[in-house]
């Protein structure tokens, strides 16, 4: 990998946010890569490392809850331009060309992961705010990433990727090209919306959607998929949510607000 590309992520700007005990932070502090790379490595290996050449270059997020219980994690990486995207960790499996006919800047979204137990609502909707709050600060236009199913098997996620198949295939302009041999093509079936992960229905509920095929990932124990998200679709009254839990997170003493009727 050449010096030039391993610079094409531009750096990003770092997000705060706290309401109601829960805080979330993105940025390249060394503490929230650690607490990042503690909860992933829990979620993906079993208590093993889970590190790799990215992260280096990347911004890392987590969600506490009010007892300072790290709940979630992820990493982004900000590309100006479509020039970048080919030195991503989406391109190790996705050929990517086609995205540069939708103007950037991009927001790579991975490895995000939640701690054990019940999906933690507020969690996941203090995290999409701060991935709101850096997608307006950054002025980014597409959100790209892989949304994973565990277990390597395909046949084991029939229904779910059916569903994706069916209701959530993205515009065949932008989809990206089948990169890896071991892809497949998302079947055909009845479709079960309750298949889907929680942190994928949230995608795709703010108007995301997926590539055509699948791909097994036998390192992480996976299946995933191309998952993009334009940001000029996302509902109106989405990201008037997403903002103004924003603005309420970043004022001190707001109390917690019920979002759940407008949760991603």
């Amino acid at each position: 990998m050449s010096a030039a590309a391993h610079t094409a992520a531009a750096p990003g700007p770092a997000v705060s946010l706290s309401l109601g005990g829960y805080s979330a932070c993105i940025g390249d502090a060394a503490d929230l890569r650690e607490d990042a790379l503690g909860l992933r490595a829990t979620a993906f290996r079993s208590g093993g490392p889970d590190e790799d050449r990215f992260d280096s270059i990347c911004l890392h997020g987590i969600v506490r809850n009010a007892r300072g219980e790290t709940q979630l994690a992820l990493r982004t990486r900000l590309f100006p331009d479509a020039a970048g995207l080919g030195d991503s960790y989406t391109a190790q499996f996705y050929d990517l060309a086609p995205l540069a006919r939708h103007a950037g800047p991009y927001l790579e979204l991975g490895r995000v992961c939640q701690g054990p137990g019940p999906s933690d609502l507020m969690a996941l909707r203090l995290v999409w705010a701060a991935l709101g709050a850096l997608v307006d600060a950054a002025g980014v236009r597409m959100l790209i990433g892989c949304s994973s199913f565990a277990g390597t098997d395909p046949a084991q996620h029939h229904a779910a990727l059916a569903t994706l198949r069916a209701h959530h295939l993205g515009p065949a302009s932008l989809c990206p090209l089948r990169r890896d041999a071991t892809a497949i093509d998302l079947p055909e079936g009845a479709p079960s919306r309750a298949s889907l992960p929680h942190l994928l229905r949230s995608y795709l509920n703010m108007g995301g959607w997926v590539g055509d095929h699948a791909v097994p990932d036998p390192q992480l124990g996976t299946v995933h998929v191309f998952t993009g998200l334009c940001v000029a679709d996302i509902p109106p009254r989405r990201a008037r949510h997403l903002r103004a839990l924003a603005r309420a997170a970043q004022t001190p003493g707001t109390r917690p607000l019920d979002l759940a009727p407008d949760a991603p």
